[in-house]
């Protein structure tokens, strides 16, 4: 099968100038069929802010009512989404911005409520496999947004690590998927206040243990279950890193055994 990496990139790093032109740069190196996925919650956050919006963050994971749906929409769908796609036209890359809702991307259901009520949070049901390998083949570089669509004409904020996960699951069927998660930090850190104290691997019997010790905790622990349901569903491999070591091979490899 042809090789696939998908890159899901969140952060501080798509929000500076300097570290987004950086990893762009690196990403326009990667060899292969490839695909993006951002974040952006910090630049929807300082609108919200602006607007006179409450962020709200449970675990991890954005509290989304309705006025801040419109607001994720315009940031993730719209700013940040496009300027990322026309930094990559500039270094030769042809890329499509691309939101769940567009083409019929990705379904997703409104998350139900259970302990808290996540809002216009959706999750995942479908990745539509036949459009994004018809894209990646004709040589079309998807740069997915994190937000998805319920089929009833919704708009739903989904956790971009989750559209990272599930459409490298999706596509494992298709490609020998690597997906890469980048981030400010080297890896999954054992002290989060040394930078150098990267866990090189890690299963799943770890994660539960540092999980209840406190050493893995807010958005680290959505996105190591995203990276192990990911192996778990056939993507070859599973990486967190430092967005200034893209293919370099370093940061914290997920063990799916």
């Amino acid at each position: 099968m042809s090789k696939l990496t998908i890159i899901k990139v969140g952060g501080k790093i798509v929000e500076e100038e300097q570290s987004l032109e950086q990893l762009l740069k690196d990403f326009s190196q990667i060899e292969g069929y490839k695909i993006l996925v951002h974040g952006g919650g910090r630049s929807a956050t300082k609108l919200a802010e602006r607007l006179g919006i409450e962020s709200r963050m449970v675990n991890g994971r954005r509290i989304t009512d309705l006025e801040t749906l419109k607001v994720v929409t315009m940031v993730y769908g719209g700013l940040v989404n496009k300027n990322i796609v026309a930094k990559l036209q500039s270094l030769g890359i042809n890329a499509l911005g691309l939101t769940g809702a567009d083409m019929n991307m990705i379904l997703s259901d409104k998350r139900p409520v259970k302990d808290i009520d996540y809002g216009y949070a959706g999750d995942v049901k479908k990745v539509n496999i036949n459009i994004l390998s018809s894209l990646i083949k004709q040589g079309i570089i998807p740069v997915l947004a994190p937000l998805t669509h319920d089929g009833k004409g919704n708009m739903l904020n989904t956790n971009a690590d989750t559209i990272a996960g599930e459409t490298a699951k999706a596509l494992a069927h298709a490609f020998d998927v690597s997906l890469v998660y980048c981030f400010e930090k080297k890896g999954v850190l054992m002290n989060e206040s040394d930078e150098n104290s990267v866990i090189p691997q890690i299963n799943k019997a770890e994660f539960e243990r540092l999980v209840k010790q406190g050493v893995i905790q807010g958005g680290m622990i959505p996105k190591l279950h995203n990276a192990f349901n990911s192996i778990d569903a056939g993507v070859k491999e599973v990486i967190i890193t430092s967005a200034t070591e893209l293919g370099k091979n370093t940061g914290t490899r997920i063990n799916g055994e």
